[in-house]
């Protein structure tokens, strides 16, 4: 960051890649509002960073509703500052074979992913503008290309690469970069309720999974949150607009 401290938004920053981010971008120097629905779920997170040196604060908001969205981003600017960076990473599955999924599932996992980016992301880019500076990091999946049981997620995480893309246009102009990441096999509990949606042994699950990984490897949330900083560096002001698989090898 420039001598100027600003400040990070993270939502679903409770745990997994979300705690990830946070605590890379406290380490990047930036304030940091850790979002979950309840501020209670991020004290670990927060109690972290502060430990090491950091400043954070914990909220709790969900991203699906519009309310809760514009309450929690004028409490974040009148208490850490306003909002630099946004790192959209919330998200909920309900897997489920198509004939098996409920309207329910498919609504609530593209009202936390989809609506939740857009919903987040509107209400911090009159911040950027008026600063002439911001980053918007969205946090969608491998799964964008497909994936058995997970049409809703699936749809949700391909249109936050669309989303990624039309921000990009839109808020260019005002020196404010969007971009997305999408992982892929990331060793989260998310993976683990993946495993046992498929009846096969977390240990198991993840060996498997290593082998068809050109790395030979499967990824952690500090793996995600090294691409994210990247991103929100002054550095990568000329890049836009790009969505990065950070899955191991190539993906289409």
């Amino acid at each position: 960051m420039t001598a100027e401290q600003r400040t990070a938004i993270v939502t679903g920053a409770a745990r997994g890649i979300g705690a990830a981010l946070a605590a890379r971008l406290a380490e990047e120097g930036l304030n940091v509002a850790a979002v979950d629905l309840t501020a209670q779920a991020c004290e670990e997170t927060v109690g972290s960073i502060t430990d090491a040196g950091g400043t954070a604060r914990a909220y709790g908001a969900d991203v699906a509703d519009e309310g809760s969205v514009a309450q929690v981003v004028e409490a974040v600017r009148s208490e850490l500052g306003a909002p630099a960076v946004l790192i959209n990473n919330a998200g909920v599955l309900r897997d489920s074979l198509l004939f098996k999924m409920s309207t329910d599932d498919w609504d609530t996992v593209m009202d936390v992913h989809l609506r939740g980016h857009f919903l987040m992301s509107r209400a911090v880019q009159g911040h950027m503008r008026d600063a002439g500076w911001g980053r918007i990091v969205n946090i969608s999946s491998t799964s964008a290309l497909g994936n058995r049981g997970q049409a809703n997620y699936s749809a949700a995480k391909a249109g936050i690469q669309g989303l990624t893309k039309t921000l990009a246009i839109e808020l260019g102009k005002y020196g404010t970069t969007v971009n997305a990441i999408a992982p892929g096999l990331i060793e989260t509990d998310m993976t683990k309720a993946t495993a046992e949606r498929m009846k096969v042994p977390y240990e198991q699950f993840v060996e498997k999974a290593a082998e068809q990984i050109p790395v030979a490897r499967t990824g952690k949330p500090e793996d995600i949150a090294a691409a994210a900083a990247f991103f929100i560096r002054e550095e990568a002001g000329f890049v836009s607009g790009q969505v990065l698989y950070v899955a191991g090898g190539p993906r289409a």
